[in-house]
């Protein structure tokens, strides 16, 4: 949409530019590191330290949750350094402006403003990212927004040692060059170790080159990963791993959805169950603190809490009824506009369609945990964190102290997908450590976790178009009910920056805009409160426009009598690497046409950089939806570590396919009626599919890859199934 730019829309736009400029002016431009050298090494910079023995330590401040980016951070800098990659290690940045991740703040203020102010917002975004140190894994950023840090990181410690080297051979630097952990000139070799005091102490001259990403014999290959021998091993410590002297464990339960508030206890009987120490009440949740987990968890059954709401609790029935308003109504807000489109479906009959998705859970292997200890005036926490200084100041907010007072040690994660955004059980172990006065280790039971988690929201579709001759789509509207997920989190997290949560967002349809030449097109949000707080999760709102649009396609396809491959191939002339996914999927899927009977489905997306296509074979088994196999071509740019984006895919497509043939997640009286895995119909190991994987080769910047393949599982396997049935399943989970 080419948004007019007014004179107030300028001066607004202009002003709160010209104000957080001016004012943030005084703030330096650059930050020192606060980085802690072990004896033996020197610290270069915010991002790389080098020992006396050769090690090389990447500091990387974006979260492990077995995505690999404790990989890939390091193999970018190790490939501009010139180093051994057996020598690199990581260690988690400390909280740091160095470390903010402006990426996803300018990629959003871009968005959301004229294009001819996306300077100015960008600008904008960067210093608010600074100034707020907002740290943040998520949006598939990590390769994406630390790839020019860590590059250049690397290869001024390249320059510095390669001019140390110089000195001692009395020749001009740029005759030297970087390998395998040494600095060569010929036949003259220096270990960096030997040369890194030294190097460390000199000035980094301007305008440091780069080399071409993969130079260093590192980038752009599967190396092994630095994270997997102690996964394997079980050396590798997560929260729940943390021991303290004196410490005890506890165990919480948390009222229902709907503003409930605990109401009662049962005191005494708590008392019988052996080991317990204490109850700790709270008017959103009580737990019970014991000598050992178990014991708690028994306690908390024991005590029998009781909650009870102000008003109705949100259920199936209401969630659906909101929902349904929300999509009849007049309200919204309008994201993206081409052409005239009221213009043109007004001419005539529109085909419309209205497809649904249910609440989806994260089901992360590690539920919320937290470890915390007060020592004086500090307290400390230990938790798995996609938001490290969010959590640290929630937990200050909670308790009182000052944020420079809570310490907050970010562990490795059992599984994110959007869930260890939060922080409830961070403060949760804070305020039960001050009351008990002793060391607090939290878990959230599974069903604590399953019942409380603040889900992937619900969203209902109609989409509407008209087709012109030979099929062409002339007009296209997506009118998307949804929570404002995005706003929801924004007030968790980061509070001062809040506005009303029930704001239409662009967030909420992102994805929605199809990737094809249509001359007309238009989507809406209509916000729509649930009375269920919702979150975000993997491939967030792409989850689900993908589902509409590309099974909203595959029908056009079919009105018009064309097949679906062809139908979509024709409108990609704008979207080259998109269309090759296509080609390419079709020809090593095997495409027969997708006619009736075939059991073949299509399916095309692109998010966070990168775009996929997708061919799903599906048949039907005694009622029941089997997916044989899964193709999948993906131009995911230039690719840093191949088997880390293929181990993603494979992923991807398995956290699809639980979405599309799963359990859906649906409450009653405010709490969700699945309580385990068993309820949530994840997908078993008899029921993956042969997948296929293609990676496109590419010099394009690198694009994300945790999250991509997510969005086009459902409309594939959608459409498969539509070939065999003889009708479309609109709503997920799919059902026969």
């Amino acid at each position: 949409m080419d948004e007019g730019i007014s004179r107030r829309k300028m001066l607004v736009a202009g002003g709160i530019g010209a104000g957080l400029l001016v004012g943030w002016g005084v703030w330096p431009r650059s930050y020192a590191n606060n980085l802690v050298a072990a004896p033996g090494e020197t610290i270069f910079d915010g991002f790389v330290k080098i020992g006396e023995d050769g090690h090389i330590a990447v500091v990387v401040p974006q979260a492990e949750m077995g995505q690999g980016v404790w990989t890939a951070l390091p193999q970018m800098l190790a490939d501009e350094l010139g180093a051994d990659w057996r020598t690199v290690s990581v260690e988690p940045a400390p909280i740091n402006p160095l470390y903010a991740n402006d990426f996803l703040l300018r990629e959003g203020a871009a968005e959301a403003v004229p294009h001819a102010l996306a300077g100015v917002a960008g600008r904008v975004a960067t210093e608010v990212a600074a100034r707020t140190t907002f740290l943040l894994t998520g949006g598939s950023s990590s390769v994406r927004g630390f790839e020019a840090r860590y590059r250049a990181a690397g290869a001024g410690a390249r320059v510095l040692l390669c001019m140390a080297a110089a000195r001692r051979w009395k020749i001009d630097w740029q005759a030297c060059d970087t390998r395998d952990g040494f600095v060569m000139r010929g036949d003259d070799r220096l270990r960096f170790g030997e040369l890194a005091a030294e190097a460390a102490a000199l000035d980094l001259p301007a305008g440091v080159a780069l080399r071409t990403p993969g130079a260093g014999g590192i980038s752009g290959r599967s190396v092994p990963r630095i994270d997997l021998p102690s996964k394997v091993d079980g050396s590798m410590r997560f929260a729940g791993d943390v021991r303290l002297p004196d410490m005890v464990y506890a165990a919480v339960r948390g009222a229902p959805a709907g503003g409930a508030r605990l109401t009662g206890v049962t005191l005494a009987a708590g008392d019988g169950v052996p080991g317990v120490i204490a109850v700790v009440q709270n008017p959103a949740w009580v737990a019970v603190v014991a000598r050992n987990w178990w014991a708690a968890n028994r306690g908390l059954d024991a005590i029998d809490p009781a909650f009870r709401s102000g008003g109705a609790a949100p259920d199936a029935a209401s969630i659906d009824a909101a929902l349904t308003a929300a999509l009849n109504g007049t309200g919204g807000k309008r994201f993206a506009e081409t052409g005239d489109v009221a213009a043109v479906l007004g001419a005539a009959a529109p085909i419309t369609a209205e497809f649904a998705v249910p609440f989806a859970a994260h089901a992360p292997m590690e539920t919320l945990t937290a470890t915390a200890r007060v020592s004086g005036d500090r307290l400390e926490i230990w938790m798995p964190t996609q938001a490290l200084v969010a959590s640290r100041d929630a937990v200050a907010r909670a308790t009182g102290f000052k944020p420079a007072q809570v310490i907050v040690y970010p562990m490795p994660i059992g599984g994110g997908f959007g869930r260890k955004v939060d922080h409830d059980a961070a403060v949760q172990a804070a305020l039960i450590a001050i009351q008990v006065k002793r060391p607090v280790q939290l878990v959230w039971s599974r069903e604590e976790e399953t019942m409380r988690s603040r889900n992937r929201p619900p969203a209902r579709a109609r989409m509407s178009a008209r087709l012109g001759a030979g099929g062409a789509i002339l007009d296209w509207q997506a009118r998307i009910a949804t929570p404002s997920s995005a706003g929801e989190m924004t007030a968790r997290l980061l509070p001062r920056f809040a506005g009303d949560p029930g704001h239409a967002e662009r967030a909420a349809v992102e994805g929605a805009v199809p990737p094809y030449a249509i001359p007309a097109v238009a989507v809406d949000h209509l916000p729509v409160e649930v009375g269920v707080e919702t979150g975000i999760w993997r491939s967030v709102a792409h989850s689900y426009t993908a589902f509409f649009t590309e099974c909203f396609v595959d029908m056009l396809a079919a009105q018009a009598g064309i097949d679906p491959f062809s139908h979509r191939i024709r409108m990609l002339g704008g979207q080259a690497r998109l269309a090759k996914c296509l080609s390419l999927v079709t020809a090593r899927g095997e495409w027969e046409g997708g006619g009736a009977g075939s059991g073949q489905g299509i399916a095309i997306h692109s998010s966070f950089g990168s775009h996929v296509a997708m061919l799903a074979d599906v048949r039907v088994d005694a009622g029941r939806i089997r997916v044989v196999k899964i193709t999948a071509a993906v131009d995911a740019g230039r690719l840093i570590h191949p088997d880390l984006v293929r181990a993603q895919i494979e992923g991807g497509i398995l956290w699809g396919m639980a979405a599309t043939l799963g359990g859906a997640v649906s409450y009653v009286a405010g709490v969700p009626e699945q309580r385990n895995f068993d309820a949530l119909g994840l997908p078993m190991l008899a029921d993956t599919p042969e997948i296929a994987i293609e990676l496109i080769r590419s010099d394009a910047a690198p694009g994300g890859v945790g999250e991509i393949a997510v969005p086009p599982v459902a409309p594939a396997i959608a459409n498969a199934v539509a070939t065999l049935i003889g009708r479309r399943l609109r709503t997920l989970p799919l059902k026969l």
